[in-house]
């Protein structure tokens, strides 16, 4: 058996897993996870099949960056349309927002 690539102590055990992206459930698929530190690792075929589930389900490239912008006194993060789409966001929406930490902000939807 191989070694956890990341604490190199423990070998890895083969599993079967469930993979969630932006909180959609893209399938279970097999992969290796050590024991000791809990890291799981998937093969190509199934990072492969992985990418083909998400982009199925609309959620290939949801990621985006932006920019800080101001409007008035207050400053203002633009979402991208397949963003907006995607969470089915219409103006008005009432939003709760509050930092998590100094770099990370969380907008819930109300």
């Amino acid at each position: 058996m191989t070694k956890c690539y990341i604490c190199g102590k423990w070998e890895l055990k083969a599993i079967v897993k469930p993979y969630v992206l932006y909180g959609e459930s893209l399938g279970d698929f097999e992969a290796e996870q050590c024991s000791k530190c809990g890291e799981v690792f998937y093969n190509e075929e199934a990072s492969r099949k992985m990418t083909d589930s998400a982009k199925k389900k609309g959620l290939w490239g949801l990621n985006a960056e932006g920019k800080i912008g101001q409007s008035g006194t207050t400053l203002d993060v633009r979402l991208p349309k397949r963003i907006i789409d995607f969470m089915d966001i219409k103006k008005g929406k009432p939003v709760k927002i509050y930092p998590e930490s100094r770099s990370r902000i969380v907008i819930e939807l109300g």
